[in-house]
Order: C-alpha cells, then sequence, then structure tokens
C-alpha cells in the first residue's frame, strides 16, 4: 500500500487535498496521514492536530500564533520522519509547509516532496522560486502560467494540472433562462474573519449608494459558516441588507448574478467562470500596507493574471472607496463597454485555464504517484 502524507494549512487547501486524496485513491492502493480539515476527514484523514491551527494569513495574525505555528511545524516534521511516507504533499500554505519541508529534506533526503499549488513567487518574493529545488521535486500548478515562471525564476519542475474550478464549471455555467437583466448583486466580503471587518463597512456604504440608484436591486451575500457570525454582527450596521445564502445557494446564485462586489481571492475566479462583472477591493491592516513595495505584479486579481491585463477593476487600500466602487457596478448593471468588456475577457480565461481531459486532480494524482512509486526508492 501506498503511504502519503498531506497537509494543508487553510479551508481552500482542504479542498483541494479532499478531491486529491479521492483521485488517489481511484487510481491506487493508498493510506493517509497528515493535517487536514473537515473535507479531508470525509475522506478518511485523521489529522495531526486541529486543522484551525493554521489558518492564518497576514502578517499580524501570523506573529500573534507565531509560538504555536513553530510547535505544530516541529510536531508535523517529527511525525513524518518516524513513519517515513512514500510521498509528502504540501498543499498550498507555504510559510508552514515548506518549512516542515525543509527539515524533513535535512533528515530523509529520499523522501519524494510534491508541492500542490505553486507559491505565489510571481507576485513577491521571487527568490523563493530557486531555493525550492533544495527541499521540493516537483511543482503542481493550479494556474497557467505558473510554470513559465518558475522555469524563468529557476525553481523546480513545475506542471500546470489545472484550477480545482475546472471541476465545477458545470455548476459555474448558467443557462440561458438563469440569466437576466434583473439578476442579482452578489456581495462577497471574503472568508476570512479580518478581511470581512475590513471591507464590510466599505461594502455597507456602497450598497446603500446602490440601493438609492436602483430601488429593486436585489443583493445576495454567500457566507460561509465559519465566519457567519462575523458576516452577521457587520450586517446589524447596515442600512440596506442583502439575502444571506448558504454555501448549497451559491452556485445558483452565480448563474444568475448579473454583477458581483467581492473581496480580491478565489471568488474573482469563479465569478469570471460564471460570467459575472465584477468589481473587485481589498484592505489590508496599516502595517501590512507597507510592504506593499514588495509585490512584483501590476494586479492582485486572479483573473486579471491569468488574462494578461486588468479586465476587472480593481481598488486597493484607500482607493476602495464606497462612491469609486458604487459607481463602477452600477456601470457593470447596465448593458455597456464596461459589461462587455468583461464577459469578453472572461470567455478568453475560460480558453486558457480549461485543459480538456482528465480532471485537475487527477492529473495531480498521477504525478505524485510516480514519486511515490519510483523504481529507485523500492
Amino acid at each position: 500500500m501506498t503511504h502519503i502524507f498531506l497537509i494543508a494549512g487553510e479551508t481552500s487547501g482542504d479542498r483541494l487535498g479532499a478531491l486529491l486524496m479521492g483521485s488517489l485513491r481511484s487510481l491506487d492502493d493508498v493510506s493517509f496521514s497528515g493535517v487536514g480539515g473537515e473535507e479531508m476527514a470525509r475522506e478518511g484523514l485523521d489529522s495531526l492536530f486541529p486543522f484551525g491551527d493554521l489558518a492564518v494569513m497576514g502578517l499580524l495574525p501570523v506573529l500573534a500564533r507565531l509560538p504555536r505555528l513553530i510547535a505544530r511545524i516541529d510536531e508535523t516534521a517529527r511525525a513524518i520522519i518516524a513513519n517515513p511516507p512514500d510521498c509528502l504533499v504540501l498543499i498550498d500554505a507555504p510559510d508552514f509547509t515548506h518549512r516542515v519541508a525543509r527539515r524533513v529534506r535535512a533528515a530523509l533526503p529520499d523522501i519524494p516532496i510534491v508541492d500542490y499549488v505553486c507559491p505565489t513567487v510571481w507576485a513577491w518574493r521571487p527568490g523563493r522560486a530557486r531555493r525550492m529545488h533544495a527541499y521540493i521535486d516537483h511543482v503542481l500548478a493550479v494556474l497557467p502560467f505558473e510554470p513559465e515562471v518558475l522555469a524563468r525564476l529557476e525553481g523546480p519542475p513545475c506542471d500546470y494540472v489545472g484550477h480545482p474550478l475546472i471541476e465545477k464549471l458545470e455548476l459555474l455555467t448558467a443557462t440561458e433562462a438563469e440569466k437576466s437583466p434583473n439578476g442579482p448583486l452578489l456581495i462577497l466580503p471574503g472568508s476570512r474573519r479580518a478581511e470581512i471587518q475590513r471591507m464590510m463597512p466599505v461594502y455597507g456604504e456602497t450598497v446603500a449608494i446602490l440601493a438609492r440608484e436602483f430601488p429593486t436591486l436585489e443583493m445576495a451575500l454567500p457566507v460561509v459558516p465559519h465566519v457567519e457570525a462575523t458576516v452577521s454582527k457587520e450586517l446589524s450596521k447596515w442600512d440596506v441588507k442583502p439575502r444571506l445564502l448558504t454555501q448549497r445557494e451559491k452556485y445558483a446564485a452565480f448563474r444568475s448574478a448579473r454583477a458581483a462586489l467581492v473581496t480580491s481571492g478565489v471568488a474573482t475566479l469563479e465569478l469570471a467562470l460564471a460570467n459575472v462583472p465584477m468589481a473587485v477591493a481589498y484592505k489590508v491592516a496599516p502595517l501590512e500596507s507597507l510592504l506593499g513595495f514588495l509585490v512584483k505584479v501590476d494586479s492582485i486579481v486572479l483573473p486579471n493574471l491569468i488574462v494578461g491585463f486588468r479586465a476587472a477593476p480593481e481598488f486597493l487600500q484607500k482607493a476602495a472607496t464606497p462612491l469609486a466602487l458604487a459607481e463602477t457596478v452600477a456601470g457593470l448593471m447596465r448593458d455597456g463597454p464596461a459589461r462587455s468588456s468583461q464577459l469578453s475577457a472572461f470567455k478568453e480565461l475560460r480558453r486558457k485555464i480549461d485543459l480538456k481531459g482528465a480532471a485537475p486532480s487527477l492529473r495531480a494524482a498521477e504525478i505524485i504517484l510516480r514519486y511515490a512509486e519510483r523504481p529507485d526508492r523500492k
């Protein structure tokens, strides 16, 4: 039986890990150990410790929980070394997973290590790519431009296996009957508490402005359970309140939506694949904003990075004002150049991101098993 050790560090990685586990099991007789959340647990993973210990993002939250994170790095590395797997698979969260990988490589240099989701070396700290050679054997990219970037930066071998959202294209593709000029405006404030607390006050004022211009406008806000209390608390301060949607209702709303107001993240890619024009905003804590000079890309929005230009307008830090966002969303609600240019760009995005054939998780599983079953390791 092939033994795979997986480490996922946040909710998106947990979803990715669960899909990967299913695909690995469909190809081979596999046992799993590692760190993951609820979705990976449903696939049979008994997590080494509570997944929530790793679900932190941003400079200040990480610093606040640094002692706990250091202890978990040590605990994870020791567990791998004590019971060596046939392959170690890192799933995103490089600030945690790569530190574990370096310790494992130093102690057990023959264990292959595969990184599922390329670190954002194309955005900042590009020197990481070359350093990864010492402890990463292969990178599985979920964005189509990443293999070329890693090659240019002299990083490890890299294959684009496809974004996991490709496996949800059917859910994101509207029928003619589902699209309507009177479709709702989606509001997506983020999936992390700090993001929601920063963005919701801005979105509340934006929605109030839009409600005056579009009195009959329907508004909807999909919410994930772990931040529902935070969202509800912020919504209590809004003058105009959208309808809250469960995750089961989310994709139906995407298919019928007219436009969206969204915090930068994976949700922007979901919206683009669903052909929903959007205005994108993002704010970080003041201390983190001082590090902006380290960012090496012209855009922080995934659809823009994939198509190679700013298809979706983005409003960062002080530029993310209610008036600017409301004016942009209003333009997207109406037929016109702003709306049609985004829809045209999203068609190109689908072409670039969609690998015909095997599902992304299956492509990833095939590569991982090639490393786990290398003849020179038997």
